[in-house]
């Protein structure tokens, strides 16, 4: 068979890879661009022109270096979005320290693991979220903070944290504040902070990022500089962002979506970031758009379909948009089609990715028709490989269903402190091999069908849930639907429907039943259907499907 039959892609670059730190491309942008509105966190009433965005990041990097960080050591944050934490990404970076991202999420068990698994000497935390005390929690764990000075921690369950700094204006023992740390610089720290940009290498590690760990312990995948300062411009490139397209940020900043895509996107393009809000809450994000002029905007499908289903949706002015990103999870191809119609989003792209590839791989294109803009999530990003391979890791014939690899700049260096689980994931070769099952047409586009643990056998049948899920959505009274496996005694699966109803409608599992059978194979009408009010999902709007697994096994006692 040729190479043009398989299934590989070679994404090619018109514009090189650029070999920077984050440092550098910040401070080359707030001196291009002193004046522009390079941060807005409308909960917090913020409006920072480049000029003070860098004020306020040199202070803090400033306060750290003071405090005797050196590069490669490892500074935690645990918050919601706010300035703080986009001030806190590019001081940590021009100090050469590694940002960990902390899950808002998590409790005091996952903060000790990630805290210990990075060997974290810093954390900057927020005082509390939503129903997490996170000030307690730390207390909780370190009882040892009460009784020592700021900056002197000496903690028995969290050995190589020495220093806490919190958020807000109150004050904890032990722990140093935000605001006094960026009053420490001197001129001294000002001087190392000099030295450091001839220092610095764009192939240091600079983040670790938690992925979700659905099964065993979360990994710390370790991205560098050229990681996520290429990823970031050349997603800029892919969507036409330039300096007057201000970007609304509704995903969580702890999640590449956030802080790669989003703030360092904004930074890398010259234009502005936008918070809507600390955490994604759909009005506050329409009114942001509507207020604030963005024309770009972000989202994974759930959160598409929360701002759509709002009762005033169509009371706000969104005929500033134009472009942005929907990704995280497959797309259903009618909600793709209420955001590009409704939403005034006509060049809108789906990207696909993973943390581990800083994180996109794979994007469509604004030229693109609007079948591929539904259907796939588009051609292998410029300087990037992609393939499909079988169990033995042989590319497959294009049209067949494989798991996606990917290959190229954006590939992370590891799992911190982990080589056995980065040699799982990374091969020999350099790809990274991601457990999600696609398949790839004659131009490149990658169709993603699930992952490969999602993937239903149902008497030797195998179903992709996702397939099952786009012929639902068709349905005009279902808002969404996810797609699980349960066991069977006789066909080892059986397919599960989870089905949230569109507000005010009714619908029973019978008619569902009767709307599949007459337009889809019989093995692939649900055995069983659940109404749900909602889904269990991650922090950053992905459905946990794990979850509902082990929810309807326990319901169907099997």
């Amino acid at each position: 068979m040729s190479l043009n039959r398989l299934s590989y892609y070679n994404g090619i670059g018109n514009l090189p890879l650029v070999g920077k730190t984050i440092g550098m491309l910040f401070d080359e942008i707030a001196e291009r661009l002193p004046e522009k509105i390079g941060l807005v966190s409308r909960h917090q009433n913020i409006r920072w022109s480049y000029r003070q965005y860098k004020e306020k990041v040199d202070a803090l990097a400033g306060g750290l270096v003071e405090l005797g960080l050196k590069p490669g050591d490892r500074v935690g944050i645990w918050s919601q979005n706010n300035a703080e934490w986009a001030i806190t990404q590019f001081a940590t970076a021009k100090a050469g320290l590694v940002l960990v991202n902390i899950n808002p999420a998590y409790r005091s068990h996952e903060l000790e693991y990630a805290l210990n698994k990075s060997g974290c000497k810093a954390l900057i935390t927020s005082p509390a979220f939503k129903s997490s005390r996170y000030i307690e929690i730390l207390n909780k764990l370190a009882p040892e903070l009460a009784q020592c000075q700021a900056g002197e921690l000496s903690s028995k369950l969290l050995p190589e944290l020495k220093i806490v700094i919190r958020l807000g204006t109150e004050s904890s023992s032990g722990m140093y504040n935000f605001d006094d740390v960026m009053q420490m610089g001197t001129a001294n720290s000002a001087s190392k902070l000099d030295q450091l940009i001839e220092i610095l290498q764009f192939d240091d590690p600079i983040n670790i990022q938690f992925t979700s760990g659905t099964t065993g312990a979360p990994k710390g995948a370790t991205l560098s500089h050229h990681n996520i300062v290429n990823n970031a411009l050349l997603t800029g490139l892919t969507m036409g962002v330039g300096e007057n397209d201000p970007v609304c940020i509704p995903v969580p900043m702890y999640h590449c979506f956030g802080m790669v895509i989003g703030t360092l996107l904004s930074v890398a393009q010259g234009t502005t970031a936008v918070l809507p809000g600390e955490s994604f809450e759909p009005a506050e994000v329409l009114s942001a758009v509507q207020e604030e002029g963005c024309t770009v905007l972000y989202g994974v499908p759930t959160m598409f379909i929360a701002m759509l289903g709002l009762p005033d949706f169509k009371d706000y002015d969104l005929s500033t948009l134009r472009t942005g990103v929907m990704a995280g999870s497959p797309c259903p191809v009618e909600v793709m089609k209420q955001v590009i119609q409704e939403m005034n989003m006509e060049k809108i792209t789906v990207a696909y990715g993973m943390t581990e590839l800083s994180p996109v791989a794979t994007q469509t294109v604004m030229e693109d028709a609007f079948e591929r803009r539904t259907s796939t999530v588009g051609i292998a990003h410029p300087h990037v490989e992609a393939k499909i391979v079988d169990e033995v890791n042989r590319i497959v014939p294009l049209g067949e269903i494989g798991e996606f690899c990917a290959r190229g700049y954006n590939v992370m260096i590891g799992y911190w402190g982990d080589e056995e689980k980065t040699g799982e994931s990374i091969d020999k070769g350099g790809w990274m091999h991601t457990g999600d099952l696609a398949t790839m047409d004659e131009e490149g586009y990658v169709k993603v069908v699930g992952r490969s643990k999602d993937m239903v056998i149902r008497g030797g049948e195998n179903i992709y849930p996702k397939e099952i899920e786009d012929f639902l959505y068709t349905h005009e009274q279902i808002e969404d639907v996810q797609i699980i496996g349960v066991p069977d005694e006789k066909f080892g699966e059986e397919l599960c429907a989870w089905v949230k109803l569109v507000e005010g409608q009714s619908l029973t599992e019978e008619a569902l039943k009767a709307f599949c059978k007459e337009r889809i194979s019989h093995y692939k009408v649900p055995r069983y259907i659940k109404f749900v009010d909602s889904f269990p999902m991650t922090v950053t709007g992905k459905i946990q499907k794990f979850a509902m697994r082990e929810a309807m096994k326990k319901e169907l006692n099997s």
